[in-house]
């Protein structure tokens, strides 16, 4: 299904493409001089505009080039009389005109056939353009690194989620591979072959974000000299990640909020509807249940996003996955730069393994990497810096750096304990009020619940 434009200065032609277009299940505008075409063209994104070539004032020759200036993303065929077939050969080579097509009893079929085919063309070129550009970073369920009892959660949720379709709310802390995720629920999903397109709703002031998102029409604003297809038209039929949606301002959650309820969108500047059928996958490092409750986020669109919620653990809480993490990016870092590190020393293990992670997978990775740079040997040794970080951050916390003993020490009860007295001290301070609680401990009300019956409090 498309958007198709017919410029035509008979007034029976038009109705009878309009007709035959509409039962093909197109979205069909319809103008009968060329002048009026481009005005549609400056208020709406077209897939294919179609034109005859003789008519008064602005003709067909001048429109096409005009369509291919504001519209070049747009396929563009021209209907003409048996006498006009020299000009619209002409027209047709001098490029960028999809095909003609001579005006005679069988027009009607003939266009909505010739449409089909320009709809598959613009359907090829935009999964052809997504391919390359997630050829180098395509990832799929294999790629999440962790057999973790966490881990294993997290993909069997992903496993049962993807086919569904539903809005999904991905939930985690910086660093801990929030779209990793949110590409492997794409791939397990039938849209899987269709595009995956990553937004960093943070990236962009609201001025921005709205063109990046819904596109926008030539004359729009300073410097919009042709129209543009925003970023959930260019997901079409596939998957769209917004990330950081916790950073959107009122003004575009309201926006988007009416696109989720409708499944249409506007381009900035446009005055006409085009549906869209995209998978939304959010994510956010923040605690929304609490920005909702200080009216800095808003409830319908909590409740539009998390239609399922998934958690993606930190990797403080999945110990047993650090190791096989370390040599995936070993592996990863020694091939880009031609290094023969082999293994890990014992001893750089151990300090990994050691170590809080505050920057979770994300710093993990980077440490691996600027070790392997450093590295001279066959043999990877790891100077581990989150120790300190953790001690800063501790002090910051008021809370007392840890001395390790010297004939060591469980730290996973030793991590368990003070987990534990951190929450009985938090709901102590806030009156057994869970949702200030975790807000005080910096976790999602979920992930608070979760630790509060894991301790049996």
């Amino acid at each position: 299904m498309g958007n198709v434009l017919v410029c035509d200065d008979e007034g029976d032609i038009c109705r009878m493409l309009e007709i035959a277009l509409r039962r093909s299940g197109h979205r069909v505008e319809t103008v009968t001089s060329g002048e009026a075409a481009k005005k549609k063209l400056d208020s709406a994104i077209f897939d294919v505009v179609i034109s005859d070539i003789k008519m008064p004032g602005v003709d067909g020759v001048e429109l096409l080039r005009y369509a291919s200036a504001t519209s070049p993303d747009a396929e563009r065929i021209v209907i003409t009389a048996h006498e006009e077939f020299e000009i619209a050969r002409r027209v047709a080579e001098s490029g960028g005109v999809f095909l003609f097509i001579s005006k005679g009893p069988s027009l009607p079929s003939v266009v909505a056939h010739s449409v089909q085919q320009a709809m598959e063309k613009i359907a090829l070129r935009r999964q052809n353009l997504a391919f390359r550009r997630d050829a180098a970073q395509h990832n799929s369920l294999e790629n999440i690194v962790g057999s973790s009892a966490g881990m294993q959660k997290l993909k069997q949720t992903i496993r049962t989620v993807a086919p569904t379709g539903s809005t999904i709310l991905i939930c985690g802390e910086s660093g801990t591979g929030k779209e990793l995720v949110a590409r492997a629920i794409h791939d397990c999903s039938p849209r899987a072959v269709e595009p995956f397109v990553s937004v960093n709703c943070g990236a962009f002031p609201e001025t921005l974000l709205e063109s990046e998102l819904f596109g926008y029409v030539r004359g729009a604003f300073t410097g919009a000299t042709q129209n543009k297809r925003g970023l959930f038209e260019a997901a079409h039929s596939g998957t769209i990640f917004l990330d950081e949606i916790s950073e959107m301002s009122a003004g575009m959650q309201v926006k988007l909020l009416r696109v989720l309820q409708e499944r249409t969108i506007r381009p900035v500047g446009g005055t006409a509807e085009t549906a869209i059928d995209v998978r939304v996958i959010a994510a956010t490092n923040k605690d929304l249940e609490l920005l909702v409750a200080e009216k800095t986020f808003r409830e319908d669109l909590y409740y539009r996003i998390s239609v399922i919620p998934i958690l993606v653990p930190p990797l403080r809480f999945r110990p047993d996955d650090i190791e096989p993490l370390a040599h995936h990016f070993l592996k990863k870092y020694a091939a880009a730069m031609g290094k023969s590190i082999r293994r890990i020393s014992p001893e750089a293990l151990d300090r990994l393994k050691s170590s809080p992670w505050p920057g979770n997978v994300r710093q993990l990775e980077n440490t691996i990497e600027r070790a392997v740079a450093l590295e001279g040997s066959d043999e990877l040794h790891v100077e581990c810096e989150a120790p300190k970080a953790l001690a800063a951050a501790a002090s910051a916390n008021g809370l007392p750096a840890v001395a390790l003993p010297s004939a060591g020490v469980d730290m996973e009860r030793y991590v368990a304990d003070i987990e534990r007295s951190l929450l009985q001290a938090a709901l102590a301070r806030c009156n057994g009020v869970q949702t200030r609680a975790a807000g005080m401990l910096n976790l999602s009300y979920r992930s608070f619940r979760h630790l509060v019956k894991k301790y049996d409090l």
